[in-house]
Parts: C-alpha cells; sequence; structure tokens
C-alpha cells in the first residue's frame, strides 16, 4: 500500500511541477485555433466534446496497462509499480503530449506525414508500418 500511495505522490507532484514545465518547452499559443477548428470539413476535422476527447485518450492509454502491470509485477514484484509511474511521467506522458503539439503545428497530420515531409517518402513508409504495428 505504501508503494501505491508513493506512486499517487508521485503522479501529482509531476502533474503540478513538471507538466508546467514540459508545456514551456513545447512553446504552444493558447490563443492560436487547432486544426480541428480551422479546416472543420465535417469528415476528417470534427468538433469532438472534451469528456469524449479525454475518454478516448483515456482508452489508448489504460488498454495495456492490464498486459504489461501484472507481468511486470510477477517479474519484479511491487517496485515494478514505482518504474511504470516514472516511465510514464517521463516518456510516455511527454512523449504522448509532444506528438499532439507536433500534429496540431503541422495543421491536424498524423506522424508519419510529418515524418514523410521532413524527411522523405522512404522514412514515410517506415513510420506507417511502425505506427501500424504500434
Amino acid at each position: 500500500m505504501l508503494i501505491f500511495l508513493i506512486c499517487i505522490v508521485l503522479l501529482l507532484l509531476a502533474y503540478k511541477f513538471y507538466s508546467p514545465f514540459v508545456e514551456r518547452q513545447a512553446g504552444i499559443d493558447p490563443k492560436a485555433k487547432t486544426p480541428q477548428s480551422r479546416f472543420e470539413d465535417g469528415v476528417d476535422y470534427v468538433k469532438v466534446h472534451p469528456f469524449k476527447a479525454y475518454l478516448i485518450q483515456f482508452l489508448n492509454v489504460a488498454g495495456v496497462g492490464p498486459i504489461f502491470g501484472p507481468i511486470l509485477g510477477a517479474l519484479y514484484g511491487p517496485i515494478a509499480l514505482v518504474w511504470i509511474v516514472l516511465g510514464n511521467i517521463i516518456g510516455g506522458a511527454v512523449h504522448d503530449y509532444f506528438s499532439g503539439v507536433l500534429s496540431i503545428k503541422e495543421d491536424g497530420k498524423s506522424l508519419p506525414e510529418i515524418a514523410g515531409h521532413y524527411f522523405n517518402v522512404y522514412f514515410k513508409g517506415v513510420m506507417l508500418l511502425f505506427t501500424a504495428m504500434l
């Protein structure tokens, strides 16, 4: 139970102190319009209620937890919970946030499209395969 409480405290501290730091690094403009509002066409760019967007993101993140959590717990014991939380704070959350910011800054394009724009068509194909496997 103590490890669980430590993990909750880590998450709260990261939310309070680390997330504003990451947001400053991204250099976003809170007044800028998102691609969804600039290009709304009713097909690809559609307004989504914030609660529904939260649920979609939550399900994407929470879907892997029931698979890897018990496996890591069985292998490494309760301390694996701390490593999972730290990995999510430092790696997972930052990756998801910057992927979203990059997509917004690139007019709502997906990561393979952005990679193809900045690198080449072959790298775009690699990213498409990688994204499909994930």
